[in-house]
């Protein structure tokens, strides 16, 4: 079984995020993909990040319905800050009957190189990249353990829904609308 690990902070989890992990679960050999939600992302600010089981909530109730997509809140249990490797290693001990691989954008490629121990994620587990808008052709773009999928060019952010929430703008069909619930409801992100 081949399980493609789709990590973010999701704050708050977009349609974008939901394309992206649809099209890898329809759209290739995996199986099925985990939605990881990070408590702390190593390169990102925890400044402004909503608390993570919110964040993990929210992610439940977008995909609630996909039977191909789950969320996973393996990373609240791992040291912190969370690094990709450190989980990929804990699920392998934990489902040794499950292969997985990375999915990212482009963009967090061009950056690969810094993440700890990058090469043994190329080597023990391979990544699934989808494009990004603006991205350029970089060292990472023809190594074998990289498999590129294509998906929709999308360009929508979780900072711009978040300042459209704090500015009392609608973020409807920016996400789905048990989250959009969700944000109205608890009065996630007014300031």
């Amino acid at each position: 079984m081949k399980i493609g690990l789709f990590f973010g902070s999701f704050n708050p989890i977009h349609v974008g995020h939901l394309i992206i992990a649809n099209v890898m679960a329809e759209n290739t050999d995996l199986t099925k993909v985990w939605l990881v939600v990070s408590p702390q992302n190593p390169f990102k600010p925890s400044r402004g990040l909503l608390h993570e089981f919110d964040r993990y909530d929210m992610a439940k109730a977008a995909v609630a319905d996909h039977y191909k997509v789950e969320v996973s809140d393996v990373e609240f249990h791992l040291p912190r800050p969370s690094y990709t490797i450190d989980t990929l290693t804990h699920l392998a001990e934990k489902f040794p009957g499950k292969q997985f691989k990375v999915i990212l954008g482009d963009d967090n490629l061009v950056q690969f190189s810094r993440w700890k121990n990058h090469q043994q994620i190329l080597d023990q587990y391979g990544l699934y990249v989808y494009p990004r808008p603006g991205t350029q052709a970089h060292e990472w773009s023809t190594h074998p353990a990289i498999n590129y999928v294509q998906a929709p060019l999308l360009d929508i952010s979780a900072t711009y829904i978040r300042q459209c929430i704090r500015e009392g703008k609608s973020i409807r069909y920016l996400v789905p609308e048990a989250v959009e619930r969700m944000i109205e409801q608890k009065h996630f992100y007014r300031n």
